[in-house]
């Protein structure tokens, strides 16, 4: 990352041991990282921040990644969607209502899930070198 630009994402992950695995990975790898542990709390923070990335699980209580996904491409259409997800069937079904998202399946490294990340936000940030 660079010194000028850090990418702000947003995590929407229901399990607290993964949503710290991953807000510690992606903050070591110089993200901003906001998490929340369901949809609808992703939902204030998307109306009153600007993101650069939303991170979601799939299958998560109140409101599905898919549908947070929605929501978000109406209230902040600039930022990215990547989900992760466990369920196969549940990918194919992320792949056909949000086709412009990125879907990583679990189990995955951090270090994919960061390059990932960084090759998804990787035009907005060399637009701001």
């Amino acid at each position: 990352m660079t010194d000028n630009f850090r990418a702000r994402i947003l995590l929407a992950e229901d399990d607290v041991a993964m949503r710290t695995y991953l807000e510690r990975a992606l903050c070591n790898a110089g993200f901003v990282v906001d998490s929340v542990d369901r949809g609808t709390a992703a939902l204030p923070l998307l109306r009153t921040t600007d993101y650069d990335l939303l991170l979601s699980d799939i299958v998560m209580p109140e409101m599905d990644g898919i549908e947070l996904a929605q929501k978000c491409n109406e209230i902040s259409p600039q930022t990215k969607v990547m989900f992760i997800t466990g369920f196969a069937a549940v990918t194919l079904k992320a792949s056909r209502e949000q086709p412009q998202a990125k879907v990583l399946s679990k189990p995955f490294h951090l270090k994919d899930l960061v390059l990932e990340v960084e090759r998804l936000l990787g035009d907005r940030r060399s637009a701001t070198l």
